[in-house]
């Protein structure tokens, strides 16, 4: 007669949880320790959950997240830049547009007093500097510039000469990324710029109606591209006086990947961004789980938590569940992934 076992409880998962080795299923051939969270779970996945289990961002490689004013592009990068700092690395970080403030930057765990920041003006001062740059810890590094769109060039700048035909930045860029993207490789440093969306006027009728400023250059030098467009307003009513009182707390974004050479493209993940908080994962994963299951309750594993998402979150954050949840995300997104493989024998070659 066969024995069963009782599948274990949640609070007996957590007893056996986090040192627990992770086990490379088959085609993974990444590195989890040099994989750098974006802080959402379902954008790592979407990035390179195929290469590695959790998924995230490889060092050595230049990354653009552009999209419409307002769309997340600083919290990523300032949500990267502080998981860089907490697994032992260096950050230099280029603010041309002078807005990321020390409150700010707190709310991402982001240590301003501990990293290189400066307030660059062209293209060259960015890049060279990157080239320059020597950090000495031990973690991955990371250089991170927002945005690209405010940077300028010596040309330009120039009253009496100027930069009439409008022409230099486009080719700054391009020598400067040419230059710029062998020495990430080698140093195993990742580059993270953001950069905004203009409408593309007058680009013929099979051209994209938006664009990112700057010429071609850092799309075709970025092995990963992230574009970031904004799905809704997150809105939160209190009673006060007896009154309803609403206000808008966060957005709801959605990011695609637009381009890789990491792995493949064009997947997509929904982000919450809350505006005193960061990017809320929490929130994000738990609908996850509901949406792909039949259950009408939101819950881990076989823990059922609450029909409300914001008693199910605080059921979460109290008992300290995050990474449980986390962990579930992942393997639901594996099994779901695991239905889209191809049947087909490996190519003759």
């Amino acid at each position: 007669m066969k024995r069963t076992t009782k599948p274990l409880s949640l609070s007996q998962q957590i007893k056996r949880k986090v040192s627990r080795s992770v086990v490379k299923r088959p085609g993974y051939d990444g590195d989890p320790t040099t994989m750098i969270s974006t802080g959402s779970t379902l954008l790592d996945l979407a990035i390179s959950g195929g290469r590695v289990r959790g998924g995230g961002v490889p060092a050595g490689i230049l990354v653009e997240i552009f999209g419409p004013s307002g769309s997340g592009k600083t919290v990523l990068l300032s949500e990267m830049a502080g998981m860089i700092q907490r697994q032992d690395g260096e950050v230099m970080f280029y603010d041309p547009e002078a807005r990321l403030n020390k409150q700010f930057a707190r709310i991402f765990g982001l240590k301003t007093d501990e990293m290189k920041y400066s307030n660059p003006d062209t293209v060259p001062e960015v890049f060279a500097g990157a080239r320059k740059w020597k950090p000495e810890g031990k973690g991955i590094h990371g250089i991170f510039a927002d945005s690209l769109a405010a940077l300028s060039t010596d040309m330009e700048m120039d009253k009496d000469e100027g930069d009439k035909m409008g022409m230099r930045r486009a080719k700054e860029f391009s020598e400067e990324c040419r230059k710029t993207c062998r020495i990430l490789a080698q140093n195993n440093y990742l580059m993270v710029c953001s950069n905004q969306i203009r409408r593309n006027i007058g680009g013929g009728d099979f051209a994209p109606k938006y664009k990112s400023p700057g010429g071609e250059a850092i799309g075709f030098y970025s092995s990963l591209r992230l574009r970031t467009s904004i799905l809704n307003k997150i809105k939160s009513k209190k009673k006060f006086s007896g009154k309803e009182v609403s206000r808008i707390i966060g957005v709801q974004i959605l990011v695609e990947v637009f381009k890789s050479s990491v792995w493949k493209p064009f997947q997509t993940a929904p982000l919450i961004i809350l505006f005193d908080y960061g990017v809320d994962d929490i929130r994000t994963n738990l609908q996850f789980i509901k949406d792909f299951s039949k259950n009408t309750i939101y819950l881990i594993g076989r823990e059922r938590l609450s029909k409300s998402l914001n008693e199910s979150l605080q059921i979460v954050e109290k008992n300290g569940w995050e990474d449980i949840l986390r962990d579930n995300v992942i393997n639901l997104w594996e099994h779901i992934e695991s239905k889209f493989e191809s049947e087909r024998k490996s190519k003759v070659r």
